[in-house]
């Protein structure tokens, strides 16, 4: 979350635009300062974070329970990224890998001839036994492999993990996710390694330039069909989450991919206070997160545009704060 509030050192400008859906009211204009970032090709990535300052979801406190190995090597990964000049984005794949192959420690043991911090296989061409399991040779190599994956800059950190490791477990890398992003910003001394600002507590920024460009995207969608588990790199049809994700990636915000991980990818505010471009959620049990399972984007004026379900295309509708399975939280994406 911005300090904007805190200190009134950004000001955000609000302008109301009409959209073709009748009543709607967004908020486009932002501030200066955002416009300069977007120039400069800086893109909020809200899968990495965001940094928040709260224990919950901060990853503070797996950190704070790193050995001095561990913390070690994190800071090896970090300086190795550094002097390649690979953004932080590459750091935080390396951390989550390391910590999910091997507890962030160089192993002489694993599964098969699987050795090392990212437990490499010298039968498969990583690298000698030695290499493998020297870390410096280690992190370069993952670093290596890394650099070849396609668009590697533009989705989840656990989903390039996945694809420099090839492993039969593909989600336990996200494990570690904000574990990292907290990482970088206390081992690499990033202030904002999110792009999306860094956090207050409590304090919410008004809703973002980006809010608007990503209701406009959401909104130039609608008759397009629904179809579950739709690819987010075609506009041909969407389900709830990929619609949100494309809408947002859009606007230079990166979100995580399902309706789950989207909930942690923002500043939480009362759904009551939901501004336009912010995220609701429905979950089985609304007080359970880990139920959600439909996210659709707030447009003022009491409705919301989404990719409900098969048989019904993207549509604008009116939503009710006691719809029932509503969660009592909206998230306003990157930051």
């Amino acid at each position: 979350m911005r300090a904007v509030l805190a200190f009134g050192v950004l000001l955000v400008a609000v302008v109301t635009a009409t959209v073709s859906t009748g009543a709607i009211n967004t908020v486009i204009e932002g501030d200066r300062q955002n416009d300069m970032a977007r120039a400069m090709a800086l893109s909020c990535n809200a899968t990495l974070g965001p940094m928040s300052t709260g224990p919950a979801g901060s990853g503070a406190f797996d950190a704070s329970k790193l050995s001095e190995e561990q913390r070690g090597n994190v800071a090896l990964i970090i300086s190795i990224g550094r002097q390649r000049e690979l953004p932080p984005l590459a750091w935080q794949v390396a951390i989550q890998a390391g910590m999910t192959e091997s507890g962030l420690r160089s192993l002489n043991y694993g599964d098969r001839d699987s050795l090392g911090m990212f437990q490499m296989r010298p039968s498969m061409g990583w690298g000698s036994p030695e290499q493998v399991t020297d870390p410096l040779y280690a992190i370069n190599k993952f670093y290596d492999v890394l650099e070849r994956v396609p668009n590697w800059r533009d989705q989840r950190p656990g989903e390039s993990a996945q694809d420099v490791e090839r492993s039969a477990f593909p989600d336990r890398y996200h494990r570690w996710e904000s574990m990292a992003a907290h990482l970088i910003g206390a081992v690499g001394s990033v202030a904002d390694p999110t792009g999306c600002g860094q956090g207050v507590g409590e304090l919410l920024p008004a809703p973002t330039a980006a809010a608007g460009s990503a209701l406009q995207f959401a909104l130039g969608q609608q008759g397009k069909p629904y179809e579950w588990g739709a690819l987010t790199s075609h506009q041909n049809s969407f389900d709830c989450s990929s619609l949100m994700l494309q809408a947002y990636r859009s606007a230079g915000i990166l979100l995580p991919r399902t309706s789950r991980e989207q909930f942690k990818a923002g500043a939480w505010l009362p759904v009551q206070q939901a501004q336009p471009g912010d995220l609701l959620f429905w979950a089985y049990d609304p007080s359970n997160p880990a139920t959600i399972h439909h996210v659709a984007m707030y447009l003022g004026d009491g409705k919301i545009v989404e990719a409900q379900q098969t048989g019904v295309p993207v549509h604008v509708r009116p939503v009710s704060w006691s719809e029932g399975e509503l969660m009592p939280q909206a998230v306003r994406p990157g930051v």
